[in-house]
């Protein structure tokens, strides 16, 4: 963690040179991960999977409440759980990290007994490290140390206290400076809510391929979650099992397209804007309600993630949010929904600025059906979350930005026309108050709009059309009222998968 609140010049490191290329090579082997499992996690038709009625006994969808399943078709009956290795590998993890790490002159990273010393007696603070660091780096640590306890039968509340402790160890033993609040929330929460949508997704690609997935699953399973890939490598004759879905219905599509700036205001940010990009694009909606035989009594049981990379600024999303404690619910014969608690994780990058939020909100999930044909499926959250936001710069550092506490809304609304086509619109807005905020202050009023239209062409091939807005206004002492805004439009080929575009066949 670097305490200085701005630089005057601008340099590349071997550490920044090393973090480009971890932040690279982590936008690759995500997309290859997703674009694996959604070109083999399915049959080249476009089908609906069955329902828990037509399977027979064996395979019904139900089990136990959050517990690792270790039935018969998982080839290792006897495997239990371990609460010892998971903690030897986020400490491996950690060390190894910290060697790499050594090298930035900053000195940072060149921890000692002494400084731990330091960091037990300091109080938390909140630190200045990149964006991409602390808003994309840690929370993606906190899913490595999520999944490795995951992958080795801890259920979920199990493998949050062991990544929540993991971001503890870092912040004390792995960095010079003081302790962070900051980077807590961010890996120890944060990480957790993007782990388990990973882990979910790395396992489904594996259950598919039934009891000896093929190495193209394990590929794309490790890619997608190397946490698990790495334990079900090395511990093959002991913790093989695959994680139990349940068949849950899901919605998902992997799309590759161009876009371009429909309009632009870039207020405070000096970066050169790249009108066009060629955007790459992963979403799920996984655990759609209304499935008969599935139920919601484990985390993430639904869950939606969504990741979006461009040739201008890497990753220009990544956001999940998933239903931590919640139930199933009915209203008439034409409704079926789910209500709770969620988890979010949000990184958002739109050139011009970025923010990214950890949050907790209360909502539901529910499908309601206008005909046999013609379905409406919608989420609504209202929570609150601690956000960073701030305007990009070029040739300066990536610490021009602010923490706060932000409340924080979403709605997202699916319109499905049989297996024709369907019309999606999802809007966001974050209030990042002064509450909590460091020594900068300020407040920000965030808003995104996404919305798209997608025809299928034939069987699981699809184009779409689509249109992200995003607005940022400002205010802070220095500068007064800052005003930011970006919408694009683009053109995309859209794959769809199994469940075609997710309407069940409940009603």
């Amino acid at each position: 963690m670097r305490q200085n609140d701005s630089i005057s010049t601008f340099r590349v490191t071997p550490f920044d040179f090393a973090l480009l290329c971890r932040s690279a090579l982590f936008a690759v082997v995500v997309l290859l991960g997703l674009a694996t499992y959604s070109a083999f996690g399915a049959d080249a038709e476009l089908t609906n999977p069955p329902a828990a009625w037509e399977l027979p006994l064996n395979e019904t969808t139900s089990g136990p409440p959050d517990k690792f399943d270790f039935s018969g078709n998982s080839g290792n009956p006897a495997a239990r759980k371990n609460y010892v290795i998971p903690a030897i590998e986020i400490v491996g993890f950690e060390a190894m990290l910290n060697l790499v790490n050594r090298r930035d002159p900053s000195g940072d990273y060149k921890s000692n007994l002494s400084s731990i010393g330091d960091n037990l007696g300091s109080s938390w603070g909140v630190d200045r490290d990149p964006f991409r660091t602390n808003q994309l780096g840690h929370p993606y640590a906190g899913a490595m140390y999520h999944t490795f306890a995951r992958s080795l039968g801890l259920n979920y509340w199990e493998s949050l206290a062991y990544t929540f402790a993991g971001s503890a160890l870092w912040e004390i033993a792995g960095e010079v400076t003081p302790p962070s609040s900051n980077d807590q929330i961010n890996t120890g929460i944060g990480g957790t809510f993007l782990g388990e949508a990973l882990f979910r997704l790395s396992n489904l690609m594996l259950e598919h391929g039934g009891d000896s997935p093929s190495l193209w699953r394990e590929i794309g399973a490790a890619a997608i979650s190397p946490g698990t890939g790495f334990n079900r490598l090395v511990f093959r004759n002991r913790w093989d099992s695959i994680f139990a879905s349940r068949n849950p219905a899901y919605y998902s599509k992997l799309e590759f397209g161009f876009t371009g700036t429909a309009n632009a205001n870039h207020g405070t940010a000096t970066t050169q804007l790249k009108r066009n990009e060629a955007v790459a694009d992963f979403s799920i909606d996984y655990g759609l309600p209304g499935k008969t035989g599935y139920s919601y009594t484990r985390p993430f049981d639904y869950f939606n993630l969504q990741a979006s990379v461009s040739n201008a600024r890497g990753f220009e999303s990544l956001m999940t949010r998933g239903l931590l404690v919640g139930k199933d619910y009915e209203a008439g014969a034409n409704y079926r929904g789910i209500f709770g608690l969620y988890g979010s994780y949000d990184y958002m990058a739109p050139q011009i600025f970025r923010v990214s939020s950890t949050a907790l909100s209360l909502g539901t999930t529910g499908e309601f059906r206008l005909s046999e044909s013609v379905a409406l499926q919608g989420t609504g959250l209202l929570g609150i979350g601690y956000a960073a936001v701030g305007s990009t710069h070029a040739n300066a550092s990536e610490l021009e930005y602010h923490y706060g506490l932000a409340p924080q809304g979403l709605f997202a609304l699916r319109a499905i026309f049989g297996e024709k086509a369907s019309l999606d619109l999802t809007a966001r807005e974050y209030f990042v108050s002064r509450v909590a905020a460091d020594s900068r202050g300020g407040r920000d009023n965030i808003v995104r709009l996404d919305a798209s239209f997608t025809m299928r062409v034939n069987r699981r091939h699809a184009v779409s059309i689509k249109y992200l807005g995003n607005r940022r206004d400002a205010s802070f002492p220095e500068q007064g009222g800052v005003t930011q805004s970006r919408g694009t439009i683009g053109i995309f080929y859209t794959y769809l998968g199994q469940d075609g575009f997710g309407s069940g066949d409940w009603h």
